[in-house]
C-alpha cells in the first residue's frame, strides 16, 4: 500500500497529465446530467453523448418522458445497453421528481440515491459535477486504478475504496480527483492494455512492474 507521500506524488503525477479532467457527459442542467449518468451503466461516454444529442431535444422536462409511451422511449434510447430497464428506471425518476421535488433534481446525495436507477456512483457525480458538492464517485477506472497503484486493497468493495480515497485525498481535491483518476484509468492506466512503460507512476506502481517483468520475459 501506498504511504501519504507517494499518494501524493501519485496525484500530482495524474494531474500534471490530465489537469483539465472533466465530465465527459454532455449537458446542459442537472436534470440532463441525471439522465445521462443513468443512461451511461455499463456503456460509454462516447455512445451516451451520442444518444442524448437527440434525446435531450425531444426531452426537456421530465413531464416530457411520461407523455410518450414505455416502448416509444425505449426505442429512442435503444442502442444504449440495458435500454428496457433504463427506459422504465428514467420513467420512474421522473415520476418521483414530478410527485416530490416539483420536477427539479434533489440536491443531496442522500435524496439522489432514492431516485429509480441512481445509485451511489451516480448519485456522487451529479451532487459533485451539478451542485458542486465535494464527492468522489468510484466507477470501473476510479477503482481499477486505484488498486493497480496500491492506494486501495484489491479486495476492497466500491464503497470501501469510495472511503478510503475520502480519507486519503484531501476533501477539497475530492470532485478533480475523480475525474482525473477516470482519465488516466480510460487514456493511459487502460483495463486491457496499461501505458506502463511510459507511466511516470511506474516506480511506484507493483502492478505495472509485474507487468513489465512479464514482458521481458515473453520477449527474452
Amino acid at each position: 500500500m501506498l504511504n501519504k507521500k507517494q499518494i501524493r506524488f501519485c496525484l500530482d503525477e495524474i494531474t500534471k497529465m490530465f489537469p483539465d479532467a472533466e465530465c465527459e457527459l454532455k449537458h446542459a442542467n442537472p436534470f440532463e446530467l441525471v439522465i445521462a449518468v443513468l443512461l451511461s451503466a455499463q456503456c460509454t461516454d462516447v455512445l451516451v453523448n451520442k444518444v442524448t444529442a437527440e434525446l435531450f431535444k425531444k426531452y426537456k422536462t421530465p413531464e416530457d418522458y411520461l407523455t410518450v409511451s414505455l416502448e416509444e422511449l425505449q426505442q429512442d434510447i435503444r442502442s444504449i445497453g440495458l435500454y428496457r430497464n433504463k427506459a422504465k428506471n428514467i420513467r420512474k425518476l421522473c415520476e418521483v421528481l414530478i410527485e416530490h421535488y416539483g420536477g427539479e433534481v434533489p440536491r443531496t446525495k442522500a435524496e439522489l440515491e432514492k431516485l429509480a436507477g441512481v445509485g451511489r456512483k451516480t448519485a456522487n457525480v451529479v451532487a459533485s459535477v451539478a451542485f458542486n458538492e465535494p464527492a468522489i464517485a468510484v466507477d470501473t477506472h476510479v477503482e481499477r486504478v486505484s488498486k493497480r497503484l496500491g492506494i486501495c486493497k484489491w479486495k476492497d468493495s466500491v464503497v470501501q475504496v469510495e472511503e478510503t480515497l475520502m480519507r486519503k485525498v484531501p476533501i477539497e481535491e475530492w470532485s478533480d480527483t475523480h475525474h482525473r483518476l477516470i482519465f488516466f484509468g480510460r487514456y493511459h492506466c487502460k483495463a486491457r492494455n496499461p501505458e506502463c512503460p511510459t507511466c511516470p507512476l511506474l516506480d511506484l506502481c507493483r502492478e505495472g512492474q509485474k507487468r513489465m517483468k512479464k514482458e521481458k520475459e515473453v520477449n527474452a
